[in-house]
């Protein structure tokens, strides 16, 4: 047995080794001919007709309106992908194979058959089972498919040692989610795509956020989309498996008998029903028009540039500096590690008031992040940070070391109600250093207002457990929704399982990985 167990750890390692001393050679190389993005026009296409007199009215300036409503974000997508005629730009970390990404699939085809160029970027270590379709729309003429950072393996046993032996490369993902029509309009925030993201999973209360942008400032996603897009990262999926072009007559058939089933029936005319969702297809909107907003990234090779001053975190982190009077922090994986907590427990020594909104235990899909979570929670209580913990509502994805599917999934925060950010950049370690990130930073009070008024709603009693130390010194966690509050002592709506699994897991050195 032990000469089993030895020669079993002698393999790890070599191939571990050998993909430590061979890395580059492992990774698929990206041969993908360069393009970018497609200029916009004064009035080529139906977007560009549409916004040229608002444009004129606010030179210089992009509007901006912040989509917390998935049923809302979904409608974005689909008439902006109806509205296109010149190109869609897609860039995500996740495109789920179920309803949500069916409807929104058939939309991106749709458009293709129009005449309008697509590009589909997505991180490859959520694409396991995806190859058929993605294929299948690569041999559109007029749709292209890469994958960041992919697998050369892309089924079976052979893509799990692959995993194992090319680990700390694979270890970095592209996170950013991006969705931008004819160069003039972009959607940029925290959603995939998939049927929780946008609302049409009712067994689970999913909250996340995106901004839409209309203006000079979704030439920023687009240089960020091009950059990625263009990088050695990027592999054309064509160039990973053969094609085979009649599956995409296959798929296109399976789509449209799939939208037109009664399931997706009730979740379009939910959409059809929804107030704001009707704003925005009667062109109804409000945005706020600000010359402070911009689109901001980490580079594609991130763990490549030695030079940090690029990155997204370091950027993010002057807006911390100076003295504040208020910092809202939305966060649904929150490891904020020995220098953020310092940052935060300064900011609350200094008379800022400090707010954190984050999952419990019992709402978090990654009970692993949680645990580097409640390493910090106490010092942060008792240094005056606030901290509220969104309920699990219903039932709620399964639980995993790693994955995504938590009840909260926005990512956001706002300092002095007058700026603030909204992407994909969770507060943790991850996100730092090793994920790709992007979102969207303004410096404008009224969208600061519609951010804070979000983080408000979320730290509701309804939403949310407030926490508090007890006299012994323990967490409580406070459930307001009643009067007077009922005090919780343990995690709530958390299993004893759960929470010793999660106890267990915060004594492994594992916290740079979360």
């Amino acid at each position: 047995m032990m000469i089993w167990l030895g020669w079993g750890l002698f393999a790890l390692v070599l191939l571990v080794t050998s993909g430590l001393l061979l890395a580059d050679r492992l990774t698929p190389r990206a041969t993908g001919t360069p393009s970018t993005a497609l200029p916009p026009e004064p009035a080529q296409t139906p977007i560009d007709r549409e916004l040229a007199p608002y444009l004129a009215a606010h030179p210089g300036e992009t509007a901006a309106t912040l989509l917390p409503d998935g049923l809302d974000a979904f409608a974005a997508r689909a008439a902006s992908a109806r509205l296109a005629g010149r190109s869609l730009d897609l860039q995500y970390y996740m495109w789920h194979d179920d309803l949500v990404g069916h409807l929104l699939a058939r939309e991106v085809y749709a458009a293709a058959e129009r005449g309008v160029r697509v590009r589909l970027l997505l991180d490859d270590i959520n694409t396991k089972g995806l190859d058929p379709a993605l294929l299948a729309l690569d041999a559109h003429p007029n749709i292209e498919v890469r994958l960041y950072n992919p697998f050369r393996n892309r089924r079976g046993v052979w893509r799990l040692l692959e995993m194992v032996q090319r680990f700390f490369s694979v270890n970095h993902r592209m996170h950013n989610k991006a969705w931008i029509a004819d160069g003039r309009i972009a959607l940029v925030g925290g959603r995939n795509i998939g049927d929780e993201y946008f609302d049409a999973n009712r067994s689970v209360n999913f909250r996340d956020l995106d901004m839409l942008l209309l203006g000079p400032a979704v030439a920023d996603a687009s240089a960020i989309f091009d950059d990625f897009w263009n990088s050695s990262a990027a592999v054309p999926i064509e160039a990973l498996n053969p094609q085979t072009p009649e599956n995409l007559h296959r798929l296109v058939a399976a789509l449209a008998h799939e939208c037109a089933d009664a399931a997706a029936q009730v979740y379009l005319d939910r959409v059809a029903a929804s107030p704001s969702a009707q704003r925005l297809a009667n062109r109804e909107l409000s945005p706020h028009w600000s010359a402070s907003i911009t689109v901001a990234s980490d580079p594609p090779l991130k763990t490549k540039a030695a030079d940090r001053s690029g990155w997204l975190q370091p950027r993010l982190a002057a807006h911390l500096d100076g003295v504040h009077s208020e910092v809202l922090l939305i966060s649904p994986y929150f490891v904020p590690g020995k220098q953020g907590t310092a940052t935060l427990l300064g900011l609350a020594r200094g008379g800022t008031r400090v707010g954190v909104v984050t999952n419990s235990l019992a709402a978090n899909d990654v009970p692993a992040v949680h645990s580097g979570y409640e390493r910090y929670r106490r010092q942060l209580l008792d240094g005056g940070v606030g901290l509220f913990e969104i309920r699990r509502r219903g039932p709620v994805a399964t639980h995993g070391l790693f994955g995504s599917g938590a009840s909260l999934h926005t990512k956001a925060f706002v300092i002095d109600g007058a700026r603030g950010f909204v992407g994909s950049f969770n507060l943790d370690p991850r996100s730092a250093n090793l994920n790709t990130e992007m979102g969207v930073l303004f410096d404008d009070a009224s969208l600061a207002r519609d951010l804070r008024q979000e983080y408000l709603r979320l730290a509701m009693p309804e939403l949310s457990y407030q926490l508090r130390r007890g006299a012994d010194g323990s967490p409580q966690w406070l459930d307001r929704s009643v009067q007077p509050p009922l005090v919780l002592e343990h995690e709530p709506e958390a299993g004893w399982w759960l929470r010793t699994i999660t106890r267990l897991i915060s004594w492994l050195p594992i916290e740079s990985q979360l």
